[in-house]
């Protein structure tokens, strides 16, 4: 592989207009696709095959007028004032006149008062589901009475969801991505070639993803989730190969020579840590959750096309900058100032000096900080957790104070039978069952669809959407209803779908969870060629994952420093959050494995003690992994500023799992592991090195083909100091 991406290399930077055209052709081309074909995100999220599901299904089969998106519209008297019939019916008009809208409901006909009466709740059912309203629709719903003076009105609900915004959050991290290439690189030029490079390739990825929106429904948290991931990947995967190609003008190689080595060595690590990302994001298509497919599928498509500019794009642009790479004062070939050694061989030295302690130390640390994991809870987002001063929030903490925080998490029990006779049995049957159940607030009497076949019940239980007693409570009317006679009976709603999606998330990460390591240990095994480095990669892997976990529940869930990262009110995790984090985590993890791990494995079998072999690799890719860490951090940290809980909860965690998988297990962990086995690190059964493709990441074979450099930079680590 190191000799084909040696060539790819070498023809990119020798054509380098064609190459850049060809990328800013697709660019246009894709961006044009993307003007003309968009169409609209979905904050909706299906679960095929569950209870809740099914019975949305039928709904909109059998009772399509009570399947489209259904809002409430909070009035809301002054302190000490009960609103009157008068002051509400204007509101109630100018709901029902909102285009699309086939009921809005009188709160003092259907009784939806508040006991005090001060509140009163106007129930809203659109013909279309929320993924198929308009903007016009949502703007004519937000704006209900709010010309009205003297009274409080917001709308919550499914219309009022908004979707998630991209603008200022990723570009902090943009921002803070070029300090630190400029810092690593000591060249403005080379920080904003790699910086461009990058750029290029999101916009590619996220053009492409923006045209297939007119024809495949993704949910709103997908566009996101992939430019967070392409941004973070894509300079990450520019700075590798820039570095190294910098390194190999450094050791005196011709420009186009730097170029196809800097492809055909780091260029294959690039590769394989792309391909883990890929098949880590692309694997879970195979949990049968197909919003989560998608989401996955669309951030591996952005990572593919990183992975393809950084290959191709950027050797032309190096073409292009010819010496302007390096430090101005590197440029007229004078040699590199006499340094001492730099920071990653001192610290190597120190962790080897005390890795018994360093090992104590940090995984008892990283075990204390995933224990609040033991209480991790999943759930949808609701209104309840959305900014303070949103109107979804404003109505849900007028609905709480007036009537209690059930009537935010309201169910929807179907009832579907032969006949009218046998279905209005049933739907009575099933009032009287679940209205004396405790946990109860209240259960409506039923409405039927035209043909009598179908009913619904309202069911408003005591306690919010995501509580844990809501849960409970759901499992248990549905234990109950088994009961009912002549009648299929369901339970659906946003609050029970949101329950059967979080519960059907749970049981698939260990799976997930078990595929990921061992997909790790083979990968790296083929790279490696040894059978502990990849088991303790793999360990390694599941400390940050765990110490992830429990630093984000401590946070968003249990509230602890909440407020410094702009969380409101802490509640439950964002139900796929585990599994999406399982499988960029595992991809950028592998990242950092690769690129310290393999110049540790090539000093040792070109003769190097496992002691300095370990330094070695610390000592030479230690600023470029710290550059390349800090760079996702500040991606992933830029989008803690966003608004919404998902993005904001998603860019938390992964910020965290970066730092800690970077700078705790794999420059810490990973070199006092390493100097603990010695030389029983790189042992592998000789029946099964024979079996294993070589697959060449750090190209070995490519540099037997070639004349060696003669380095100007700093010798490398003797084992004397």
């Amino acid at each position: 592989m190191a000799t084909l991406l040696y060539r790819l290399g070498r023809w990119c930077f020798g054509r380098r207009g064609t190459v850049v055209a060809i990328w800013l052709l697709l660019l246009g081309v894709l961006g044009g696709a993307a003007a003309a074909f968009m169409g609209p995100t979905s904050d909706q999220f299906r679960m095929p095959g569950t209870e809740s599901q099914q019975a949305m299904d039928s709904l909109q089969k059998d009772f399509p007028q009570a399947a489209g998106a259904s809002g409430t519209i909070v009035i809301g008297a002054p302190e000490g004032s009960k609103l009157s019939a008068g002051e509400v019916a204007p509101v109630v008009r100018e709901a029902a006149s909102i285009p699309g809208v086939v009921s809005a409901t009188d709160p003092f006909q259907s009784r939806a008062v508040s006991p005090d009466g001060r509140y009163a709740l106007v129930q809203v059912q659109f013909q279309d589901e929320a993924a198929e309203l308009t903007d016009a629709q949502r703007e004519a719903y937000s704006e209900v009475g709010q010309g009205i003076d003297g009274l409080r009105v917001e709308a919550g609900g499914e219309p009022a969801a908004s979707v998630p915004a991209m603008g200022s959050a990723e570009v902090i991290g943009v921002i803070v991505a070029a300090v630190v290439l400029l810092i690593t690189f000591g060249s403005l030029v080379a920080a904003g070639m790699t910086l461009l490079n990058a750029l290029i390739g999101v916009g590619v990825g996220m053009a492409g993803l923006y045209a297939l929106t007119g024809a495949i429904e993704l949910s709103s948290t997908t566009p996101v989730l992939a430019l967070m991931l392409g941004l973070a990947v894509g300079i990450d995967y520019s700075l590798f190969i820039t570095s190294r190609y910098r390194q190999n003008l450094f050791d005196g190689l011709e420009a186009r020579e730097a170029a196809g080595r800097a492809i055909g060595t780091a260029g294959s690590a690039v590769v394989f840590a792309g391909i883990t990302v890929v098949i880590a994001l692309a694997g879970l298509s195979i949990v049968g959750i197909p919003f989560l497919a998608a989401m996955g599928l669309a951030a591996a498509a952005t990572v593919a096309v990183a992975v393809l500019v950084a290959l191709t794009l950027l050797p032309a642009v190096l073409a292009f900058a010819g010496s302007k790479v390096l430090p101005r004062g590197r440029r007229d070939g004078a040699a590199a100032p006499k340094k001492r050694e730099n920071f990653g061989y001192r610290w190597g030295r120190g962790v080897l000096k005390l890795r018994i302690p360093v090992l104590l130390v940090g995984i008892l640390g990283l075990g204390a900080l995933a224990l609040p994991t033991l209480d991790m809870r999943l759930a949808l987002p609701d209104a309840g957790t959305s900014a303070e001063d949103s109107s979804q929030r404003q109505a849900y903490d007028m609905i709480s104070e007036g009537f209690g925080e059930g009537f935010n998490g309201r169910l929807i029990t179907v009832v579907s039978g032969e006949s009218q006779a046998s279905t209005r049995a049933a739907a009575q049957q099933t009032v009287q069952i679940i209205g004396g159940m405790d946990g109860v607030a209240a259960a409506a009497p039923p409405q039927f669809n035209q043909a009598g076949t179908t009913a619904l019940v309202a069911v408003v239980p005591e306690t919010g959407p995501t509580d844990a007693a809501t849960e409970d409570l759901v499992h248990e009317i549905r234990d109950r209803v088994d009961a009912v006679q002549g009648a299929d009976v369901a339970l659906t709603g946003m609050t029970a779908m949101g329950i059967d999606i979080s519960e059907k998330l749970a049981e698939a990460l260990p799976i997930y969870l078990i595929l990921v390591v061992g997909l790790s240990v083979l990968l790296l095994m083929l790279v490696f060629r040894s059978l502990l480095v990849p088991i303790k990669a793999a360990l390694g892997f599941l400390l940050t994952v765990g110490a992830t976990f429990g630093i984000t529940t401590a946070v968003f869930q249990q509230g602890h420093l909440a407020g410094l990262v702009g969380v409101d009110t802490p509640g439950p995790l964002i139900s796929f959050l585990p599994i999406i984090l399982v499988g960029i985590l595992f991809g950028l993890a592998m990242d950092y494995e690769v690129f310290l791990v393999s110049k540790m494995r090539e000093d040792y079998v070109h003769g190097d003690t496992p002691r300095t072999a370990t330094i070695n690799g610390l000592g030479q890719n230690a600023r470029v992994v710290t550059a390349a860490a800090i760079i996702m951090i500040a991606v992933f940290g830029g989008f803690v500023f966003a608004h919404d809980p998902i993005i904001k909860s998603i860019g938390f965690a992964l910020a965290v799992g970066v730092f800690i998988d970077a700078f705790v297990v794999r420059m810490t962990l990973v070199p006092a592991v390493m100097s603990l086995l010695g030389r029983g690190a790189w042992w592998l059964p000789r029946w099964l090195d024979r079996a294993m493709p070589n697959l060449d990441i750090e190209g070995e074979k490519l540099r037997g083909d070639l004349p060696a450099p003669v380095p100007e930079s700093e010798p490398e680590y003797s084992g004397r100091r």
